[in-house]
């Protein structure tokens, strides 16, 4: 059963799809409510940096440090260099991912830096990323930073 903060960053990847976008979507959660939400809004902001936790981080707003080191960011994929280094300058102390099989951000590193990294490989974020891939190449390529 998928967990219930991961079903609601599903949710926003499916709004991203829905817009025009990459269906990635991400949530932060402090004492077990969310603060945060957002999905990847390259596409639709013409945007070079609003990947779903970007934006899921900008949503919620200023924090406090200490507000940070109590939450856990959720991902339904596994965030890239630039959304581990938000987790890493904000101190964030748990990342849950949904899925890592199409794409590996750097989560060695981070768990280097002392963050819990918790992959759940959750079947429909792999679906909805292979389907998304397979028909989206050069938008995918773009998002990830590669020349296809």
């Amino acid at each position: 059963m998928t967990d219930k903060f991961l079903t609601v960053a599903i949710d926003e990847a499916r709004k991203g799809l829905a817009d025009g976008g990459i269906p990635i979507g991400s949530v932060l959660v402090i004492d077990d409510e969310i603060v945060g939400r957002g999905h990847n809004q390259r596409v639709q902001h013409w945007s070079a940096i609003r990947h779903a936790e970007m934006d899921c981080l900008e949503n919620a707003g200023r924090l406090t440090a200490a507000e940070y080191q109590q939450s856990v960011l959720y991902s339904t994929l596994s965030p890239c260099d630039m959304c581990s280094g938000a987790v890493l300058l904000y101190g964030i102390p748990k990342v849950i991912v949904g899925e890592n099989q199409t794409f590996k951000g750097p989560e060695e590193y981070v768990r280097s830096r002392g963050v819990i990294v918790e992959v759940v490989n959750d079947a429909e974020c792999i679906a909805m990323m292979q389907e998304f891939i397979r028909t989206h190449p050069e938008l995918w390529n773009e998002d990830i930073g590669e020349m296809g």
